[in-house]
């Protein structure tokens, strides 16, 4: 016997663990839309309530109308029976107009709800490390969150109110039908148990499924991307990949759809066991009914009750339960959606606005870094000092380091080993908002803001975004004015072609928009590009290095090119291989040198003559 408690007691708090959520999910929702739940909750109760009500009106209905039939000879007065009728059209009438309200009411609930909860999950992105966009699980979860970000809460709330609409509803049902059979009761309650055992089932096998097949998901989602997307569609028609990439579409649901086919199979032949067996349950209790009445035992008013409380019972038990089953799914997908929301992130710790020694400038020492999930180290005992003012070329092939170290030196990265220092302060003793302002910079792989031109500018300086002066000064040095003020509306012109009206851009004017971002600014003494001019023509490339070492006077430069031309005016060239800096020095002594970088150089200058 104390086993069976020990077992019955793992059994409850198992049971009671796949409700966890429901609190939290609640919290949540009352939190942002408090008024919206209260009224939806309200109005559910109510809807529960009233039905009950109208069968107790609507025997009196029956009832008064019968014994005016008995004594209809005599003249007998229909006021009170006008006076049921009155009333149970009146509850009618209440039970309409609550069920428009609630249609609104969860309407703009769902609205509120899913915006508000898809903000809270953009907000978490924003605040991850840049390690967690490289991680392949880490865009599982995402998946999974956002996929349930919009419907789960409003699902568990809709739920909850239907538990008290249901709780309301059985208790006035089983009131009334206790008086003709506590056995009826328990009957009905019995044959819905069934039900929500196969549904609880079948609702942890669609989990697992909808879990297991994130990747798949994420792979429809990307080949649809591939084929709608304007920045893929050159590339897509130009090798004729439309059908292949169709193809691939199309095997991917092939493999799981089978999946889906035999749970969707299994779930809808137990449902029609457990319903048949429900259906069972009613009529048998209806016969029971409809032969107490021949008998005499029970009015026509009474019958016509039972019958339509049996009705509402069956459906309030099985409601009751299915909603159960529907809030253990909820919270089993609730897991997905909160577990995102508990995901570490970096907090915006306060620190130093200024460095221990100003005006050092920007040291590595023994600087290592790994990435998450790499057997070997990217960067290996990186050793650098830049003076403020002094100009730092990185060269070397794909895969030296190069990037690697500009995401360091930014921030965006943490070495595993060794150290950062901005004069003399480590990077992570840094405000984080004051470190951002010294460093301006430019990827490779820039941002094609799809807005105006004047916001792809003015982004550079959030502080300054809407400064229409500020834009003005940074596409001069970026050299994006004359392109742009040649625009149909100037800098308030929407660029891209993502939404209407845009007007599309060559690649080369797109880098010269993100190097005048860059170049909003102004008040950085940092300025890192990474292959800022890969897209533009060589004279345009002369003459924004030309406006670089013109306007950097004071500034450090930390320069990322594969074309040597570009960095042999550095003051300080580092050659970087296998994560490694290999050589260092200027333009002459490496040539000089006859090294690594003396053979790069001759191999491209070759290239050109």
């Amino acid at each position: 016997m104390p086993g069976r408690f020990v077992a019955a007691g793992r059994a409850l708090r198992e049971g009671l663990h796949g409700f966890r959520f429901t609190g939290r999910a609640l919290a949540l929702v009352w939190s942002l839309e408090r008024s919206l739940f209260a009224v939806t909750v309200g109005l559910m109760v109510l809807a529960g309530v009233l039905p009950t009500v109208m069968a107790w009106v609507g025997r009196g209905v029956i009832d008064t109308a019968a014994a005016l039939a008995a004594v209809a000879d005599t003249g007998p007065s229909y006021d009170p029976l006008w006076g049921w009728v009155a009333l149970e059209g009146a509850l009618a009438l209440a039970l309409l107009a609550g069920a428009r309200v609630g249609d609104v009411v969860g309407a703009l609930l769902r609205v509120r709800l899913a915006h508000q909860v898809e903000r809270m999950l953009l907000d978490r992105a924003r605040r991850l490390p840049l390690s967690a966009f490289e991680d392949s699980r880490f865009y599982d979860r995402l998946v999974r969150a956002r996929r349930e970000a919009g419907s789960r809460p409003l699902s568990t709330v809709s739920r909850v109110a239907s538990l008290a609409q249901g709780g309301a509803s059985l208790a006035g049902v089983g009131a009334l039908l206790w008086m003709f059979s506590p056995w009826a009761v328990l009957a009905l309650v019995v044959a819905a148990v069934p039900a929500v055992l196969v549904e609880a089932k079948y609702s942890g096998r669609a989990f697992a499924l909808a879990n297991f097949r994130a990747p798949e998901g994420r792979e429809r989602s990307y080949l649809s991307t591939l084929l709608t997307r304007d920045d893929y569609a050159k590339e897509v028609r130009a090798f004729g990949l439309g059908q292949t990439l169709l193809r691939r579409y199309d095997r991917v649901f092939e493999r799981v759809y089978p999946e889906d086919r035999a749970l969707a199979m299994a779930r809808g032949l137990w449902g029609w066991v457990t319903g048949t067996l429900s259906s069972l349950v009613f009529f048998g209790i209806y016969g029971s009914i409809a032969w107490a009445t021949a008998r005499g035992q029970l009015t026509l008013g009474e019958m016509a009750m039972y019958v339509a409380l049996v009705r509402q019972g069956q459906n309030a038990v099985a409601n009751l339960l299915r909603t159960l089953g529907g809030t253990y799914e909820d919270n089993l997908y609730l897991s997905n959606l909160f577990g995102f929301l508990d995901h570490p992130v970096q907090e915006d710790a306060e620190g130093r606005t200024e460095g221990l020694v100003p005006g050092d400038g920007i040291r590595f020492e023994g600087v290592c870094f790994r990435y998450p999930g790499a057997n070997v180290d990217a960067l290996t005992d990186v050793d650098l000092h830049l003076p403020p003012g002094t100009s730092l070329a990185l060269v070397g092939g794909n895969g030296s380091g190069k990037t690697t170290l500009v995401k360091l030196l930014t921030r965006l990265y943490t070495p595993t080993r060794g150290r950062i220092l901005l004069d003399r302060l480590p990077l992570e003793c840094w405000d984080e908002r004051a470190l951002r302002r010294r460093i301006s910079l430019v990827f490779q792989d820039f941002i094609r803001y799809q807005m105006r031109a004047g916001d792809n500018i003015g982004l550079g300086d959030i502080d300054r975004a809407e400064d229409e002066l500020g834009w003005r000064r940074a596409a001069r040095r970026g050299m994006a004015a004359p392109f742009i003020e040649a625009l149909p509306q100037g800098y308030e012109t929407q660029v891209g072609r993502w939404f209407e009206g845009g007007v599309d851009l060559s690649g080369g004017q797109w880098q010269k928009l993100a190097l005048s971002r860059a170049f909003m600014r102004a008040e950085s003494d940092i300025l890192v590009l990474d292959e800022p001019t890969s897209a533009v023509d060589p004279e345009a490339e002369q003459a924004f290095f030309e406006q670089v070492r013109a306007r950097s006077e004071g500034r450090s430069l930390v320069l990322v090119s594969h074309r040597f031309s570009t960095v042999r005016d550095a003051d300080l060239i580092v050659v970087m291989d296998d994560g490694r800096v290999v050589e260092r020095g200027g333009h002459q002594a490496l040539m000089a040198d006859e090294g690594r970088y003396a053979q790069l150089f001759s191999i491209q200058a070759a290239g050109y003559r």
